[in-house]
């Protein structure tokens, strides 16, 4: 095989390659001799239809076969002899083929840029926390003993209220008449809460303990059978108990009920939840600063075919091509993929097979009750796990170059915090995807656009 470079201009580049007749015959002559093996003719036991009958029978199709077999060999040997860094897919223009003659062909190639990274000297980056202070954590306590109420039994002549608890059994009939569902027993409501029925809650001001009460309420629109839905229910009641809300007394005993060690242990368990909640945004502003200034400082030619493809993967949007501000982000993205990649290869940071499943893990612990979907959605969608992948890796390249700069340390009050993350999501209202993407594979699939 003889490869020599054509032209080239820019990221383009174009090589001629020529393949020798001989080499060709010689795949055509082996592969005839595997057919013989597995094709069965009339007239002809199997493995004994001579190779000149299967070549008249199936000639063009062998050698149609052979010659994409060849050209996607040596596209591949070309591509790697000549270390070249391919941008999408290559083009094939065909100039001369047929059997008995060479394979000469030109292959036109989009190549990445060249990256020449920069000192990290030159970045300014700011690196964010938030001070919680105790009035913040008292709140979130005031709050959490609000919300984990516990209840004390009311004397017996004493009536319903607002806010106290009812323990009651039910039988409820639609137009007379039992149906399936409509008996509960011990049923708890805290009342004004209104979450067992709409209005049902209200009904039930003013019962006392062994009291009959009737309650009238509108059965649910998505009720699991549908004739009851939208249907007047009638509720015949048995108030079993009437409990007011006792208030929490904030020591380590409640701390406990809530998995704490002690009240010390659950206020330094939310002072690092509210502080894990802003740094989370926090830090998506100190990454926008870092790939902001990555994107200013490094001058890099963008391939055009790399921001066609990623405006053709743009939803909606038929005439992204022409929007100009379209056009621009999706340069962006691919500027600082090539940037990102760049100094990932750099400095040899590689994304394990452990560290996807440990995120994977992660995502499954936070979705109590999905686990089977979200392994599933995983298992059954490579790509889903490609993008994983790809977002763990830039992260980890971040969390390299952050370690690298001159981080400006500023610590803020939460009220400075909700105004900076404000600010940034106003500004930042468009979706956001991960900059770096697979590499697609370079030559298993070309496009051959003539034949001469």
């Amino acid at each position: 095989m003889k490869v020599e470079v054509q032209s080239k201009k820019g990221l383009k580049t174009t090589l001629s390659i020529i393949v020798d007749k001989a080499e060709i015959k010689k795949k055509l002559d082996n592969r005839l001799l595997e057919l013989q093996n597995q094709i069965e003719l009339k007239g002809f036991r199997k493995g004994k239809v001579p190779a000149l009958v299967i070549k008249n029978q199936f000639g063009k199709a062998i050698y149609g076969e052979i010659i994409d077999k060849v050209l996607k060999e040596s596209t591949t040997k070309a591509i790697q002899d000549k270390k070249l860094k391919v941008a999408g897919q290559p083009k094939i223009d065909l100039k001369t083929f047929g059997e008995g003659k060479d394979l000469n062909f030109e292959l036109q190639l989009d190549l990445l840029p060249e990256v020449k990274l920069q000192s990290f000297k030159s970045y300014k980056v700011s690196d964010y926390s938030v001070k919680i202070g105790q009035d913040v954590i008292d709140k979130r306590l005031e709050n959490l003993s609000k919300e984990y109420k516990t209840f004390e039994d009311k004397k017996n002549d004493t009536k319903s209220e607002l806010g106290d608890q009812v323990i009651f059994n039910y039988q409820a009939t639609v137009e007379n008449k039992e149906f399936d569902g409509g008996k509960g027993e011990g049923v708890a409501i805290e009342l004004g809460k209104d979450l067992f029925l709409q209005g049902f809650d209200k009904q039930l001001v003013g019962v006392k303990k062994n009291d009959k009460k009737r309650v009238s309420s509108v059965l649910p629109q998505n009720h699991p059978k549908k004739e009851l839905a939208n249907k007047k229910a009638i509720f015949e009641c048995e108030i079993l108990n009437v409990k007011s809300p006792k208030k929490n007394k904030l020591d380590d005993d409640f701390a406990k009920k809530l998995g704490a060690k002690n009240l010390e242990d659950l206020s330094e368990k939310i002072k690092n939840q509210i502080s894990d909640q802003y740094n989370m945004a926090l830090n998506s502003i100190t990454k926008k600063e870092i790939l902001d200034q990555l994107e200013k400082n490094h001058n890099v030619d963008v391939p055009q075919n790399l921001i066609d493809n990623e405006l053709k993967l743009i939803p909606n949007n038929p005439n992204s091509n022409k929007d100009e501000n379209t056009t621009q982000s999706a340069k962006k993205r691919i500027k600082l993929g090539l940037i990102l990649n760049e100094y990932g290869e750099t400095n040899k940071i590689k994304v394990t097979e452990d560290e996807i499943k440990s995120e994977i893990q992660k995502q499954i612990k936070s979705m109590p009750g999905q686990e089977k979907f979200v392994f599933e959605y995983y298992q059954k969608n490579p790509s889903a796990t490609q993008h994983l992948q790809s977002s763990i890796y830039e992260e980890k390249i971040i969390k390299f170059f952050k370690s690298k700069i001159d981080l400006t340390k500023k610590e803020l009050t939460i009220k400075e915090a909700e105004k900076l993350i404000n600010s940034f999501n106003e500004n930042n209202k468009a979706k956001t995807t991960s900059t770096i993407k697979k590499k697609e594979p370079k030559t298993s699939k070309t496009k051959k656009i003539s034949k001469k």
